[in-house]
């Protein structure tokens, strides 16, 4: 793939991700909070060094299953704290012991992938950036997101957390519009089903 999105350089870990992963439309509530706590986890550095350590993120977090994580104790806290795989930062570990909390509460109200999708009326955000400085870091939904989230109780879901996170999971298309995944990514888009 040439004229690829710059900033994934040269890295064939972070390549692999940028034309297979980054802006693929997710529909799954579960993965779309995981991605939304690795997010948290980025706040400072960058995807490259979260997106080595996903292995071992998923291995420390009982496979990123909410209902897991949200009965996390201090035992639990204090392990993770220990576990060199990972980053150690005590703030973002228990925001996301937190933030499994808050996204059970928000399932018991409806899907939480539907949820966030009604952000983008149910559809990926086409934006079509011809340069780096075209792309936003964050937008009029990645701010209306982060009130809601931080209103139902999630922790490090700043908007422009949120952008990077809309990013990622396809809520927004932000290839530039010279790669080839702009095109291969638009058209996966397609209105998420509970919206």
């Amino acid at each position: 793939m040439t004229d690829r999105c710059p900033w994934c350089g040269q890295d064939p870990l972070y390549v692999a991700y940028h034309d297979h992963e980054w802006g693929v439309p997710e529909w799954d509530s579960r993965a779309l909070w995981e991605k939304l706590v690795l997010d948290g986890f980025q706040a400072g550095l960058s995807w490259i060094t979260i997106l080595k350590k996903r292995d071992a993120f998923r291995a420390a977090f009982d496979g990123f299953d909410p209902a897991f994580v949200a009965n996390w104790e201090e035992a639990q806290v204090t392990a993770a704290l220990a576990n060199p795989a990972i980053i150690r930062h005590r703030g973002k570990i228990e925001a996301t012991v937190k933030n499994a909390r808050a996204y059970l509460a928000l399932q018991e109200k409806g899907d939480f992938a539907a949820m966030l999708w009604d952000f983008v009326d149910g559809a990926p955000k086409q934006n079509r950036p011809l340069t780096p400085a075209d792309i936003p870091t964050q937008s009029r939904e990645s701010l209306a997101m982060s009130k809601m989230l931080k209103a139902a109780g999630f922790s490090f879901v700043g908007p422009t957390i949120v952008y990077a996170f809309m990013q990622a999971c396809g809520l927004v298309n932000d290839h530039l519009i010279t790669c080839p995944a702009h095109a291969s990514v638009a058209a996966l888009a397609t209105r998420h089903p509970k919206t």
